[in-house]
């Protein structure tokens, strides 16, 4: 069995207390993660300003190299996991084990990070919009013969991290780029991806003391929040809810992302089906950024019949299937409290389960061996009020909905990602405005397509640097 450490300034703490990993599908021990308490942590965490100090007085330019590195290495090399070296592909397979999502699934999404690491230099532009990367040594730089200046808002970055998809692990990836220590909690059921990086940029040439993987519980959790200057955070509206007003915390929750068409597109929804689809299905429909509503001002029920019959072919498979296209609940209980939610949900008057009918009968809720699986559900909702409108579940999942276009805006909430299917100059400023919404896309994007250079639910950038104004005296 692997036997995964934990890093505490880059060096492996095996400690008694160990986690077990079992395989989602047959129950059989994977690995042991070891794990660290709260006062564990808080001593790592008091470590970090001599680690900051020692991070920050590396060129940029050094840095960057080691990005490229570390970039090479966490696709090609066999890289340490505990115990073992693990290649790539073997690092796939245990991931897609203890996780339930397809190997396929985390083939792509581990390549994102990949793509993260390869080009950080423009990732980095794209965060600071342009910024010299120099100024990360200097503390400022000038552009257009106006001054910038920059200082750090911590000493060390922490991130509680999720066990549903490798993809998240891009948002934190930039952070030693930006000469800030990093201490990461890894999710449960996920700690290869956030522990092949770490020991991608220590092959790298990172000083091991600039790293923490910290695997500990809810507690401990917490302390990470509470101790470190800035973090950020995966989950729910009921767990993020402690630090929704807390500065210090990024939080990544709840997306509610949407399809909204105009007026102008709505008679010709037919063309805009596939990527609605996409938006809706892709990565087994447990992102943030898949679309969990469409609204459109007409149409509505011929939208949801199409979109349900397109997606009604989905059927589970093997975990190690290419052509997988949704993910298994190694967590039997999660899925049915999903399912027993929708059924719930179907008994207030005003919403159908167009997809029952597409599916011929077949039940949404699927149980095979240890695991369970949830079948694509398009929903018709008769009003924007209805309790199945705004919801979001791991699995793909979407309400359809009719509202008028002058409406709309006003009534669809907050808004991770939006696609607006329209070319209406007029409604297209009006989405531009709308303070609903973070991410948009104009025009026929998916709203799972993103681009690492931009933020997401918040800038990295911004939570760990703050502006200042700075004059320097004329040398004589």
């Amino acid at each position: 069995m692997i036997q995964i450490p934990a890093l505490r300034f880059g060096k492996p703490y095996t400690s008694l207390d160990k986690a077990t990993l079992v395989h989602h599908a047959t129950g059989d021990p994977v690995a042991e993660v070891s794990q660290v308490t709260g006062s564990q942590i808080a001593r790592d965490i008091s470590g970090m300003p001599r680690a900051h100090k020692q991070l920050a007085e590396i060129p940029i330019r050094d840095i960057l190299a080691m990005y490229k590195k570390a970039a090479d290495s966490f696709l090609n090399d066999k890289l340490p996991c505990g115990n073992v070296e693990l290649s790539f592909d073997e690092y796939v397979r245990n991931l897609s084990s203890t996780t339930g999502s397809p190997m396929v699934f985390c083939d792509r999404n581990a390549r994102k990070v990949h793509y993260v690491l390869a080009n950080i230099e423009e990732v980095i532009g794209g965060l600071t919009r342009g910024l010299d990367v120099e100024a990360l040594d200097r503390g400022y730089t000038t552009k257009a013969g106006r001054m910038q200046a920059f200082y750090p808002t911590t000493d060390v970055f922490g991130a509680v991290l999720p066990s549903n998809s490798p993809g998240v692990h891009s948002l934190w990836v930039p952070t030693l780029a930006f000469k800030i220590p990093l201490l990461l909690k890894p999710g449960r059921e996920e700690p290869w991806t956030p522990f092949r990086v770490l020991q991608a940029f220590l092959k790298a040439g990172f000083p091991a003391s600039v790293i923490g993987f910290l695997p500990t519980d809810h507690a401990g959790a917490a302390d990470i929040l509470r101790l470190c200057g800035r973090s950020m955070a995966f989950g729910d509206d009921r767990t993020m809810a402690p630090y929704k007003n807390d500065h210090r915390v990024e939080i990544h929750g709840t997306g509610y992302s949407k399809f909204i068409l105009g007026e102008d597109q709505a008679d010709h929804w037919a063309k805009h089906v596939d990527v609605m689809v996409e938006g809706i299905a892709a990565n087994g429909g447990r992102a943030c950024v898949n679309a969990s509503a469409v609204w459109t001002p007409k149409h509505a029920d011929a939208i949801a019949e199409a979109l349900a019959k397109k997606l009604a072919g989905a059927k589970p498979r093997p975990w190690d299937d290419p052509a997988c296209e949704i993910s298994g609940f190694a967590n039997a209980a999660v899925a049915e409290g999903i399912n027993a939610l929708i059924d719930e949900g179907l008994k207030t008057p005003g919403a159908v389960d167009v997809s029952e009918k597409a599916r011929g009968g077949t039940p949404r809720l699927v149980k095979e061996g240890r695991v369970s699986y949830l079948l694509p559900t398009i929903v018709r909702c008769d009003s924007p009020e209805h309790p199945l409108a705004n919801k979001e579940f791991l699995f793909p999942y979407a309400a359809v909905i009719e509202c008028p276009q002058a409406d709309v805006l006003k009534r669809i909430g907050y808004t991770l990602a939006a696609t607006g299917l329209t070319d209406d100059p007029g409604f297209i400023a009006e989405l531009m405005a709308c303070p609903s919404i973070e991410r948009l896309n104009i025009g026929p994007v998916p709203t799972n397509r993103l681009t690492w250079d931009q933020p997401h639910e918040g800038n990295l950038f911004t939570h760990l640097y703050r502006q200042r104004a700075l004059q320097l005296a004329a040398q004589k």
